[in-house]
């Protein structure tokens, strides 16, 4: 759905949004996040994490059966 490199965009900019919440139970330094994205179609999705979070399972939940 989105090119790697609109990817780490939107990751940028969803870590600097978080950050800026300045949210006291948020860690210090690099937040780790998943963002689903879902398309028009139920076989159009993405999911979008920060770098830090790329060894981080996604969970059963936002992983769509292309089956359906």
């Amino acid at each position: 759905m989105f090119s790697p490199q609109q990817k780490q965009e939107i990751a940028t900019k969803v870590q600097h949004a978080i950050q800026q919440t300045l949210n006291d139970e948020l860690p210090v330094g690099e937040v780790n996040f998943i963002l689903h994205v879902d398309g028009a179609e139920y076989w159009s999705w993405a999911n979008i994490r920060n770098g830090s979070a790329r060894d981080v399972p996604v969970p059963e939940e936002l992983v769509r059966n292309l089956s359906v």
